[in-house]
């Protein structure tokens, strides 16, 4: 299968579904990511300017993507923090997705305001999911919207699923639990972005649900899956 996982910032791939990623890849499908914004605004280090971080933030995605088996990362560049889901913004998406033809689309849950009592979801996760669920309908299988991509080739798809992660509602969940550490070492190339590395081992297990089913315990990651 062709997987397209559209995401807002550099390391959320692999924050939110690194596993399930991992996993894919293993498996044998085609995984690609879009990355809607440059990640230009996670750094709180006085010397630091939004180009040089974005030019961190694309290697390290490119370094953690490799580590996972992803085929190829798109950079897109919008501003981090000031996402909103525009006609400008869908005609990306759109684009990105008539060029990949995925079957699945893994995204971020619009619906998630916060998680549980810990945090507030950050707008460009939602924006990011709203965003993609106009693009892919009525959008991307149509062609009346956005000739000007038919003008450039890009013909008409429709994938066949959304997986919606860090969801407000979950319904699916896909074992990780053999690719924990897949998952672990590909955030660590997040350099930039991972506080306290020693702890990240114990923080990403504990942020997986421990599940138990014909006797056997194993660690999963959530989404909201949509059948279209």
């Amino acid at each position: 299968m062709n997987i397209l996982v559209i995401i807002a910032h550099p390391d959320d791939p692999e924050f939110f579904a690194g596993g399930t990623i991992a996993r894919w890849c293993h498996e044998g499908h085609d995984v690609r990511y879009v990355v809607v914004t440059g990640g230009d605004k996670g750094s709180d280090q006085p010397d630091m300017t939004p180009a040089r971080l974005v030019a961190i933030r694309r290697d390290e995605q490119r370094n953690a993507a490799a580590i996972l088996g992803v085929r190829d990362v798109t950079f897109l560049s919008h501003v981090d923090g000031e996402l909103l889901n525009t006609l400008d913004v869908q005609r990306d998406l759109v684009r990105e997705i008539r060029r990949a033809r995925p079957d699945i689309v893994l995204t971020t849950d619009p619906q998630t305001l916060h998680y549980g009592a810990m945090r507030v979801n950050h707008n460009d996760h939602r924006a990011v999911g709203l965003a993609v669920c106009d693009a892919i309908f009525p959008a991307a299988g149509n062609r009346m919207y956005f000739p000007e991509l038919l003008a450039d080739g890009f013909e008409p798809h429709a994938p066949k699923e959304i997986y919606f992660a860090g969801p407000a509602r979950p319904n699916t969940l896909v074992d990780v639990t053999d690719f924990i550490q897949t998952k672990i070492e590909a955030i660590r190339m997040h350099a930039s972005q991972v506080k306290a590395p020693d702890e990240l081992e114990s923080r990403i297990q504990q942020g997986l649900l421990r599940m138990t089913a014909d006797g056997r315990v194993f660690f999963a990651e959530a989404f909201r899956r949509i059948l279209l």
